[in-house]
């Protein structure tokens, strides 16, 4: 998605050091934390999850998250008890604040690790939002050769994945690429211009990932889920370009679908999609992004009581989950409406959904 940036500080030592060790700041909330196999990975259970990248950056501005009851509860804690299973977690490559670099990923991915939850990666290959408007190299990569460029791709993934490996935490599941619906990394890997080269890209990322995690299952992710004719574009390009992938993910945004957010003739589309796609690539599929306005809890609950239903219903058990983008955004968050927390902090019936 497109989003506006607020620059903040990076958080200090202090907040870094508590939380790798696992300890919240609510005392009368933290998670119990029992020991779980870190090198297991569940890819067979349906996921149910959220990507809450910016939750260190609403800490350190002072955001607090409450359970039903008003109880301060740490938001990865918070997200498992409301019946989410996943967490997933934005990368990028040098922001110019310090969030979604390595450091801060690690901070997020040990909190999940610890409460037992399952972990998505997802490369932006950028140092700021990539998404279908944009997919901006970064700051360090502009001026290289595309040999050079590939090699950047696989050296920034291989060390993001390795020092999650000797932290003892193995995500499920790794984007290569962030709403790559016209490739990545332009102009480059711009799709419209060079299938070859987004094919050659995505290969990178994808050797890269099964060189530290063979048994990671690698990501596509496309956005508007609903637009049969944009997927076949894409993948058909990248099977005809020799790319690899192991799963299809996709964004179900109803306000984009159409600015009634009619959510039931889009989910309709996005199961017809699915169907369609896992007919013809052989994939899985997921939707790793999806959400509607914060002020419209239980229409919001219903979408995603009916997407959850249809990705399940994809045919083998190739439908593999449903995430939510950003659900404890709450009081105006940078200027970001489909949260699903109310103005208090608390989640809204909306995530009631995935329990």
């Amino acid at each position: 998605m497109k989003k506006s940036i607020i620059t903040k500080s990076l958080l200090t030592l202090a907040t870094i050091g508590y939380t790798i060790l696992g300890i919240t700041g609510c005392k009368g909330s933290d998670p119990v934390v029992n020991p779980i196999d870190t090198t297991k990975t569940d890819t067979t259970t349906f996921a149910k999850g959220a990507d809450i990248s910016w939750v260190t950056e609403m800490e350190a501005s002072g955001k607090k998250f409450y359970n039903s009851s008003g109880v301060a509860t740490e938001c990865t804690a918070l997200m498992k008890s409301l019946g989410m299973n996943s967490i997933r977690l934005r990368v990028w490559v040098n922001p110019a604040n310090g969030y979604c670099n390595t450091n801060d990923i690690l901070i997020k991915a040990t909190r999940a690790k610890n409460l037992g939850m399952r972990i998505m990666i997802d490369f932006h290959y950028s140092d700021t939002w990539a998404d279908p408007s944009k997919q901006t190299k970064p700051a360090a990569w502009t001026s290289l050769s595309f040999t050079d460029l590939k090699a950047a791709v696989a050296t920034h993934t291989t060390s993001v994945l390795t020092t999650l490996k000797n932290n003892g935490i193995t995500p499920v599941w790794v984007q290569v690429g962030n709403e790559t619906s016209d490739g990545m990394l332009w102009e480059d890997g711009r799709a419209s211009k060079s299938m070859a080269n987004y094919a050659a890209l995505t290969n990178a990322g994808y050797n890269a990932v099964k060189s530290v995690f063979p048994n990671a299952k690698v990501i596509v992710h496309l956005n508007n889920g609903y637009n049969n004719s944009l997927y076949r574009w894409i993948f058909d390009g990248l099977k005809n370009n020799g790319a690899k992938w192991d799963v299809i993910g996709m964004s179900v945004y109803p306000n984009w679908f159409t600015t009634a957010n009619d959510w039931a003739t889009c989910n309709t589309q996005v199961l017809a999609n699915m169907i369609d796609l896992v007919s013809r690539y052989g994939t899985p599929v997921m939707v790793v992004e999806c959400g509607m306005s914060w002020d419209s809890p239980v229409a919001c609950k219903s979408f995603l009581t009916d997407l959850i239903t249809k990705v399940k219903s994809v045919s083998g058990n190739k439908g593999l989950g449903v995430f939510y983008w950003e659900p404890e955004c709450y009081g105006g968050w940078k200027s970001y409406t489909y949260g699903a927390f109310d103005n208090s902090g608390k989640p809204t019936v909306a995530l009631d959904a995935f329990k």
